[in-house]
């Protein structure tokens, strides 16, 4: 399986607090808004079928669910899935979540998706071109997916890592590995590579007067891409 065990565990240790917008997960949850806002002004998601590749604690899902668009997040982390299911049931909602890989899922379930997100996951796998592959091999044809990770650069790294994990304390230290961001160049021309037309890539800066994340044109620490796959 393309699953890295160990940073598998990182986010085990911390998953009882993924619905804690002042805990570890805080990052994220400043960031969801800005790419929930994203997909949907990209794509309309009604009457379509979504699946979230790494949902965690199913904060992305959640904000994308409706009564016209089944949702599925899967992740490899048990104690964030527990942790979906059981915030699920508290709103009311009908989530399907489940705790498996990827590349097994496609084994096991003939499926295929309308949409695919796969958010800040991508940095955290060995094989980030085997990911995308996966990706494209659950959804249907002309579905439309959706990725974001981190840059690299100098500010990328002085930002997320020095300044978020080892300064401010905004995210765990050890939770980002520099060697495992990807250059918006690099990373579209995997896409490319696997069939997948790049439609829009968005840059998600930081704001530090308002403390508020926001959609730009520069991409030169987070980013996110709307792609579409165009052959089975």
């Amino acid at each position: 399986m393309n699953v890295d065990n160990k940073e598998v565990q990182k986010f085990d240790d911390i998953s009882y607090s993924w619905w804690d917008p002042e805990g570890p997960f805080k990052p994220l949850h400043m960031l969801n808004p800005v790419r929930v806002n994203f997909i949907k002004n990209s794509i309309d998601l009604k009457n379509k079928s979504l699946i979230d590749v790494g949902c965690g604690g199913g904060l992305l899902c959640e904000e994308l669910f409706s009564k016209t668009t089944k949702v599925k997040g899967i992740d490899m982390s048990n104690e964030a899935i527990e942790i979906a299911k059981i915030h699920q049931t508290l709103r009311n909602l009908d989530i399907d979540y489940q705790n498996i890989s990827l590349d097994k899922l496609i084994k096991d379930s003939k499926i295929r998706y309308d949409v695919l997100t796969c958010l800040e996951l991508i940095e955290h796998v060995p094989d980030p071109e085997k990911l995308i592959q996966d990706c494209i091999n659950v959804t249907k044809n002309e579905s439309d997916l959706f990725f974001s990770t981190l840059n690299r650069n100098l500010i990328s790294y002085l930002i997320s890592i020095v300044g978020a994990e080892y300064i401010f304390n905004i995210l765990p230290r050890g939770t980002h590995d520099y060697k495992n961001f990807i250059k918006p160049s690099e990373f579209c021309k995997i896409l490319r590579k696997n069939s997948l037309e790049v439609h829009s890539i968005k840059g998600i800066n930081y704001n530090f007067l308002n403390n508020k994340f926001y959609e730009s044109s520069n991409p030169i620490i987070n980013y996110i891409i709307h792609c579409k796959k165009n052959n089975d």
